[in-house]
């Protein structure tokens, strides 16, 4: 039997073919998974534009308008029908209503309904300029105004049909035979149909009573109502001239106190003027403000009450979050030490060495400057540290640096990294302060600067 072979099977391992670009591709996607989760954590810095703009302290009040305003009566009972709208000007001799002792003519409306005009397109924009301007000033501590809305509306609706269609009927109730009395404006003046009671009032007779609306009613009679003898009909207003007297609390007596002249903003109007200004003493003693205009009566005709706000400070410049400023310290050099000329400012620092003494031009950022001094950085980095001393130019006087000042500012990062940048506050509430621009080496409208001051520090990179 033959002998069986035996046969043992190496197995040699493998060479390691080493990839270069995988390596390479796992280092940079190592580093770019790291560059993006370091980014991520990062607290990111957030950046604001200035913007021009401006600080108004204001405070809101509710005043009483006092007009010349002459109350016409009834001449007779009847039915009453109106040719002029609310808040138009007559002349004299214009008709103003007629009264219909018989009820001739509302029976004559009634039997024709045609002959009835519909509103104008006038008529409609002018009750959505009301709606409007109700809504933008609503609020819900003035709730009780929405009655005066709905019979100021219903008045004027009932009166817009009523002028439209008396305006074209002339001619055929005349044709009819129907006799109605015809009433004219006495004097000229704006026409009002709200009666309330507060007519012929002057400033020296208001009280703290006189600002309580809980008990405020205003009667308007409508279009084709049944009046009596003698009962209020409408009003006219003779003059342009109006006040509005309003209480002053001890706060606004030292704010406003000798001025004679307030700027005064209607936002329900969306109008701005300037009124003049008195402190009066009303007939219990207290002290009250007056506003006296000689326009815009016209808008305001059917109110009684109205709510403003006086503007006593307005400070025009540019405008930044309170969040963004900060104190910095900095060196005090006096200005005759500047090495005049060149594109690059800066100092002769004295220089020791076994040579002897030598004057070293060194640069430095000017970051404000008064009549006597420049403010330069005094941050490590700086070029001029405490003790140095600096030669004035074509002289021998030396001047040792040590004197610091702080100023309030702001960095700036138009470059890319926070610069920071000296401000001057005009005005500031909680939010915001307004600053004056225009000043040598300062902001300007659109400079980019970091919201927050406490993020960053000078000379930081910042990527926006």
């Amino acid at each position: 039997m033959a002998k069986k072979k035996n046969k043992k099977v190496i197995r040699y391992r493998r060479r390691l073919n080493t990839n270069v670009g995988i390596i390479i591709f796992a280092i940079i996607f190592i580093y770019l998974a790291f560059s993006v989760y370091t980014y991520m954590k990062k607290e990111k810095v957030q950046f604001y534009e200035v913007v021009e703009g401006n600080i108004v302290n204001d405070s809101q009040h509710t005043g009483i308008i006092l007009r010349d305003e002459m109350v016409q009566t009834a001449e007779d009972t009847g039915y009453i029908n109106y040719y002029v709208r609310e808040g138009k000007r007559a002349a004299i001799g214009t008709r103003i209503y007629s009264i219909d002792q018989t009820g001739s003519l509302a029976a004559f409306l009634a039997d024709n309904p045609d002959a009835n005009a519909s509103l104008t397109d006038a008529n409609m924009t002018d009750i959505k300029r009301q709606l409007s301007s109700f809504s933008l000033s609503y609020t819900d501590r003035l709730f009780d105004e929405i009655y005066d809305l709905q019979h100021t509306l219903e008045a004027a609706v009932l009166e817009y049909v009523n002028f439209n269609t008396l305006g074209s009927l002339d001619a055929l109730i005349e044709q009819t035979g129907i006799t109605f009395q015809q009433v004219r404006a006495p004097v000229s003046g704006v026409v009002s149909y709200s009666i309330d009671g507060y007519e012929g009032m002057t400033p020296s007779q208001i009280t703290e009573a006189s600002f309580d609306r809980s008990g405020y009613a205003k009667a308007i009679t409508k279009a084709g109502q049944l009046i009596e003898k003698d009962a209020p009909v409408y009003k006219l207003v003779s003059s342009d001239h109006w006040s509005i007297v309003f209480p002053m609390s001890q706060e606004d007596i030292e704010r406003y106190g000798g001025k004679s002249q307030l700027n005064v903003r209607f936002n329900t109007n969306d109008l701005e003027t300037t009124a003049d200004f008195a402190m009066i003493t009303g007939s219990d003693g207290k002290p009250y403000g007056q506003l006296d205009f000689d326009q815009y009566m016209v808008q305001f005709v059917s109110e009684r009450f109205v709510t403003f706000e006086v503007d006593s400070e307005r400070v025009e410049g540019l405008k930044i979050p309170v969040s963004a400023v900060t104190d910095k310290m900095f060196y005090l050099v006096p200005v005759s030490y500047l090495v005049p000329g060149g594109s690059t400012t800066g100092f002769l620092k004295e220089v020791y060495s076994a040579e002897g003494t030598t004057a070293e031009f060194v640069p430095a950022t000017i970051y404000y400057s008064t009549d006597t001094d420049y403010y330069i950085d005094m941050g490590d980095q700086a070029p001029l540290k405490s003790g140095d001393y600096i030669v004035k130019p074509d002289s021998s006087e030396r001047y040792q640096i040590g004197r610091t000042d702080s100023l309030k500012g702001v960095y700036n990062i138009n470059k890319g990294y926070a610069v920071f940048k000296q401000i001057e506050i005009l005005k500031s509430n909680d939010e915001y302060y307004t600053i004056r621009k225009g000043m040598d080496y300062g902001l300007y409208v659109y400079d980019h600067i970091v919201l927050n001051a406490e993020t960053v520090y000078e000379g930081e990179l910042i990527y926006q």
